[in-house]
């Protein structure tokens, strides 16, 4: 078997560009990476090096891009089929935008069963929920009565519920307070174990990134710079100037958030 069969995703010389024929700025340039199956991988950065873009391409919602992506070695087509999205899934940023506000709980998990034909919406709506740490009574809820964890656990069922294989993660916590952050990054660690899912996260915050990610591409103006496991990022063990600057900027601002919240 060959290395390339071995990944479940893989992006080959993607490369995303904005604006105008005449003015176009290119906010990813040439980035491969590789993910297998069960494993968790990063995408890290400042806002605006392009990892939520890679996300965006991936999933389907910006199909203007050069290079390709693979899934089980087959070229994903630019205009994504609903298998993709029975396969594939993906829990924003913000757990309120997300959800529609004027629907229950409820309605949010059926709408996806029902658009993939599944069946015993009622158990299924109920054993997802329980999933993720809602009890019976959230089904019946609409989303402004919910916490903002509350919601993002909503959303993550409402990825969860079509039993998908992937999910992209577009800064999931980053939008939580401090103290429910680690709630949620335990969640999600819990069920990849025992769902057998493989993660795409991007973020900004090393912390975030190196609890539930094994692999991570440093990502500097619309380049993988370098990759690195759990542990360099840990050890703050990095070969570029960029990324060790990256690494200590990021150490300094957890302090100065430890101290605040002190």
């Amino acid at each position: 078997m060959s290395d390339v069969s071995r990944f479940l995703i893989e992006a080959v010389g993607l490369s995303v560009s904005f604006g105008s024929q005449t003015a176009r700025t290119r906010v990813v340039d040439d980035v491969s990476f590789h993910i297998r199956k069960g494993e968790a991988y990063g995408l890290i950065g400042e806002s605006g090096c392009g990892k939520s873009t890679i996300l965006r391409a991936l999933s389907g919602l910006n199909g203007e891009y050069d290079g390709a992506f693979l899934l089980r070695d087959r070229e994903l087509p630019k205009k994504r089929d609903k298998d993709f999205f029975r396969r594939v899934q993906m829990v924003f940023q913000d757990p309120y935008g997300s959800l529609h506000p004027r629907k229950i709980v409820e309605r949010v998990l059926a709408e996806p069963l029902a658009i993939h034909g599944f069946d015993r919406h009622s158990e299924r709506i109920a054993e997802t929920l329980d999933a993720v740490g809602l009890g019976p009574s959230f089904r019946y809820r609409y989303p402004h009565e919910l916490s903002g964890g509350q919601r993002q656990r909503v959303a993550i069922a409402r990825a969860l519920i079509i039993e998908p294989e992937i999910l992209l993660l577009d800064e999931p916590t980053s939008a939580l307070d401090v103290s429910v952050q680690a709630e949620i990054l335990n969640l999600l660690k819990r069920l990849r174990l025992e769902r057998d899912l493989t993660y795409l996260m991007v973020s900004h915050d090393l912390a975030v990134v190196a609890h539930i990610c094994e692999r991570a591409g440093v990502m500097h103006q619309g380049q993988i710079i370098e990759e690195l496991s759990a542990q360099q990022i840990r050890q703050s063990q990095a070969r570029e100037d960029y990324t060790r600057k990256f690494l200590q900027a990021s150490i300094e601002a957890v302090a100065r958030r430890t101290e605040v919240e002190a």
